[in-house]
This record gives structure tokens, C-alpha cells and sequence, in this order.
């Protein structure tokens, strides 16, 4: 490295900024966003969510100046009040509850965590012990958890995997919250397999696009960058993984909010950095990051190759645009 190369003067400091490709927002968390939005413009302030509707501070302080209403339990919202549920999803029984207190419901549950839902429900059906790959405390996986009408176990390690006490042909069916880390949920498909002789379950593949996409994403930048720096809230699953696959990848790596989360000392010695985001960090926080790293250096921003991603989900029917009748 030229010693001259990198000094303190962002006037003479130069270095390059490669952003992950994909990064930011997944189509779940925009149609979550989307649906509050809708709702506060459809049915007036206040709206009402249960749960931080994505985990960003930026996004749900954004919402909440446009008037939505964050609770944790519904005893919070008024009988009657527009109520959405976040993209994390929510158990049985809260919808329950909102059905008996007369709320009217609009569900921005995740489309692929009502996958998995679904999939509890078809493993139960076929007589198997689900077994849930997870974070305990999560509300993904709370909401899971209290969908599957049957028995689930949650497991967090390998060594949970082998603490089970089942017999070893249980029929044994796994589901994982979408937004772990897939080489992590290998591991413990793997260690389900060693324990028992009838297992099923999904493709790692099949958790979520966005997860899978943004860690194939985060190991490519550890390939060619000094520093990785994750833009995400630290109660961000998705987040946090991709600071863990940085840093595994023996690449110094950070979860930031935003820019003003930026210390110098992570990056004075770097010449590459790679900067990518969670699932819930919109663009803007990325832009932040690299006018603090402009603050700090000559700055030259490069886009890595990587997917682009088309999906989109619908939104619920009552949100959608309205289309004048043809005359």
C-alpha cells in the first residue's frame, strides 16, 4: 500500500466504495411499507401496527410522522381501528383476537413466511414433529411458532439438534425462519439428518430469495474488499447475518444504521471497502454511509455484479389501485 496513498485529508485519502448487488429493501418488506402507506392514504390517520412493520428505526420513525401507530399488543388499538400486522407474521392467536375485538385487519405478513406457515401446517397434517430452525424470541418465529396447530420445537445450534428428546425414527419435518444464515441452516439440516431416520423439509434454497441473494452478495465483497460495513437496525436478523458472513470470511465487518454510526478507525487503513444493506435498510441509509465515507476520503463508488431482482407481491385486494369504471 502507497503510505501516501491513504492520509487523513479526505482532499489527499482516496478510496474506492464497491455496493453489493442486491442490497436493501426485498419485495416483503416493500409491500409491508406499501400497505401502511396505502392504508394511512386510503382510511385517513391513525393506522395501527402491531410490531415494528420492519425492523428500521428510519422506515417505522418515517411512518409514524405520517401517522401510523406502533403497538405490541392489541389491547393498544381502539375497537374498529385499522390494524396491520408486520412482515414478521403473527400467531393464530393474535388474529383471533383482533377477529373477536372487531379490527379491521390488513395483513402484511411476508408472503414467504406465509410459506413457511404453510408448510408447518402440511407437515402437521402428515403426522410429523416439526422441528423450527430459529432465533427464540424473534417474532418471525413467534408468529410461526403460533400458527403451526400442532407441536413445534425450536432449535437454535446444531447442539440443540442433538439435545432433542425423540426417539430416532420420529418423523421429523423442518421449517426455518427466512432469515438466517443459509450455511448456518445447512448445518443443522445436516445435524437433523445424522439424528434421525425419516426427516423432510425444504431446499436451504427455498427459505428466501432476498436472504439467499444478499449473502451470495456479502462473500463476493468479501473477496475483494479490506472492510465490509452492513447498513441495518442491530435487531435485524437479516442484518446481523451478513455482518457474520463478513466476518467469517476474515474481512474486519460492521453493522451501521447509518452514516453517523461511521468511525474512522474501522476504515483509516482500508483502501476497499464493501458496503452493503439488511433487507429492511432503504437506500437512503446507504447513501448516508458513503457521504460519511465522502467526509472522510476521495470516495469512487462501485456497483458489484450481482442479481437483479424483479419480484414483486401483491398487495391485499382493498389496497390495490383503484381503476375508474370504463365509461
Amino acid at each position: 500500500m502507497d503510505s501516501g496513498s491513504n492520509r487523513t485529508a479526505a482532499g489527499t485519502r482516496r478510496m474506492r466504495v464497491i455496493l453489493a448487488q442486491p442490497r436493501g429493501f426485498c419485495a416483503g418488506v416493500i409491500r409491508a411499507i406499501d400497505i401502511v402507506e396505502r392504508a394511512l392514504e386510503r382510511f385517513g390517520p391513525p393506522v395501527y401496527v402491531r410490531h415494528e412493520i420492519v425492523h428500521n428505526r428510519h422506515v417505522v420513525d418515517g411512518l409514524r410522522a405520517k401517522g401510523a401507530r406502533f403497538v405490541e399488543n392489541l389491547s393498544e388499538v381502539p375497537a374498529g381501528a385499522i390494524t396491520i400486522f408486520s412482515a414478521h407474521g403473527v400467531a393464530q392467536a393474535v388474529e383471533d383476537e383482533a377477529s373477536e375485538r372487531g379490527l379491521h385487519v390488513l395483513d402484511a405478513t411476508c408472503p414467504l413466511v406465509a410459506k413457511v406457515h404453510g408448510q408447518g401446517q402440511r407437515y402437521i397434517a402428515q403426522g410429523r414433529m416439526v422441528i423450527l430452525i430459529g432465533h427464540a424470541g424473534h417474532p418471525e418465529v413467534e408468529g410461526t411458532m403460533g400458527r403451526i396447530a400442532g407441536p413445534v420445537l425450536l432449535v437454535q445450534t446444531e447442539a440443540d439438534v442433538e439435545a432433542l428428546s425423540l426417539p430416532p425414527d420420529t418423523p421429523i419435518a423442518y421449517v426455518t425462519q427466512t432469515t438466517l444464515s443459509v450455511d448456518d441452516t445447512r448445518g443443522m439440516i445436516a445435524a437433523l439428518h445424522r439424528r434421525f431416520t425419516n426427516v423432510v423439509g425444504p431446499q436451504t434454497s427455498d427459505i428466501c430469495y432476498a436472504t439467499h441473494n444478499r449473502q451470495t452478495a456479502v462473500r463476493e465483497l468479501a473477496r475483494q474488499a479490506d472492510v465490509i460495513l452492513v447498513v441495518g437496525a442491530k435487531n435485524s436478523s437479516n442484518s446481523n447475518r451478513l455482518r457474520e458472513i463478513g466476518t467469517e470470511a476474515g474481512v474486519p465487518s460492521y453493522l451501521i444504521a447509518d452514516g453517523d454510526q461511521l468511525r474512522d478507525e474501522w476504515v483509516r487503513d482500508a483502501e476497499v471497502i464493501g458496503l452493503t444493506a439488511g433487507a429492511s435498510a432503504p437506500e437512503a441509509l446507504i447513501e448516508h454511509v458513503v457521504a460519511a465515507l465522502r467526509r472522510l476520503a476521495r470516495v469512487e463508488v462501485a456497483v458489484l455484479p450481482g442479481i437483479q431482482e424483479n419480484v414483486e407481491f401483491r398487495l391485499p385486494v382493498e389496497l390495490e389501485p383503484r381503476r375508474e369504471a370504463v365509461r
